[in-house]
């Protein structure tokens, strides 16, 4: 059994985590709306203008030549469906986030289901990528989720007792 204290310290590491994964998936609402309108040709051409002093001084940059190689390779279907993938996760996260914080209990369970659910696929991401952003996300994602199991305990145990 937590004291007060301790409780008081995973509320609000709990809260600020949500917070910061609530800005990120707006981030992500926003990214995948601006995806929409941007055409596969602008994306080349800043990819192009961004690496062409790289590539010029090190023809074998390996970020500079992988940046133009994803912006080469991404289409108006590449676009469409990283915009649709975006906007799905970032306001299904949205919406959980905002019933969290509203302190819905049924949020938390859902909230690590979803969670989960997005740690399974990014597992997946990084295992056929090895993107190390991925697996950053991945370790915030299951710090997010542990201070969601801590807290729910908590509400849970705290409306069990009042009841």
């Amino acid at each position: 059994m937590e004291t007060p204290a301790e409780n008081k310290n995973i509320y609000e590491l709990f809260r600020i985590s949500i917070l910061l994964k609530g800005a990120i998936s707006l981030l992500e609402v926003v990214a995948g709306i601006v995806i929409l309108f941007i055409p596969p040709s602008l994306i080349l051409r800043a990819a192009t203008f961004l690496t062409n002093s790289e590539l010029a001084e090190e023809q074998h940059d390996f970020i500079a030549s992988h940046l133009l190689q994803l912006a080469q390779q991404f289409t108006a279907d590449t676009a469409t469906f990283v915009s649709i993938y975006l906007l799905s996760r970032g306001l299904v996260k949205v919406f959980l986030i905002w019933a969290l914080l509203k302190n819905k209990l049924w949020a938390y369970p859902a909230s690590l289901v979803v969670l989960g659910l997005f740690v399974v696929y990014q597992i997946y991401q990084i295992i056929t990528t090895h993107s190390f952003i991925v697996i950053g996300i991945t370790i915030f994602d299951l710090f997010v989720m542990y201070f969601i199991w801590r807290e729910y305990q908590i509400v849970r145990d705290q409306r069990k007792n009042t009841a």
